[in-house]
């Protein structure tokens, strides 16, 4: 039993999401290890990880007028008792930064994978992506955490 423990940088185009599969896949062979446990960290918090469609980018595209309408990124919170909306205390880097702490907590940082035959093992139509919750590009680094053989 062996484990690596490194990082990998990405680049988003702002809000959306970012497709990681090939780029793991790349990652995980460089190791030479072909069974094993990869644990992925997002290292900031306004991004996040998560597995969804790979085939038909409309879910994409649903998933994120989803968030759009739930958090919405115009810096105003949620409705007080008397239905109105106050902008939030944390916007020190614009409208987008306390919602996309919101969009961060709703979703996920982590997530835990098995890796068999040098590979993630992913259903079909899965697809493992870093959803990007700020209006701008932004540089970001996961940590992965492969333990195997």
């Amino acid at each position: 039993m062996r484990q690596v423990l490194d990082q990998l940088q990405f680049t988003t185009s702002g809000q959306g999401f970012t497709r990681l599969n090939e780029a793991l896949n790349r990652w995980i062979a460089s190791t030479g290890f072909t069974l094993g446990v990869l644990h992925l960290s997002c290292l900031h918090t306004s991004a996040s990880l998560t597995i969804n469609e790979n085939a038909d980018p409309r879910v994409l595209q649903d998933l994120q007028a989803w968030m759009d309408a739930v958090v919405p990124q115009d810096g105003l919170g949620p409705l007080d008792g008397h239905g109105q909306r106050s902008r939030y205390r944390h916007d020190d880097e614009g409208d987008d930064d306390m919602p996309a702490h919101i969009r961060t907590a709703l979703t996920a940082q982590t997530m835990t994978l098995s890796v068999v035959k040098g590979r993630l093992l992913l259903g079909t139509w899965q697809g493992v992506y870093l959803w990007e919750h700020r209006a701008s590009a932004h540089q970001r680094r996961l940590s992965l955490h492969l333990i195997g053989e």
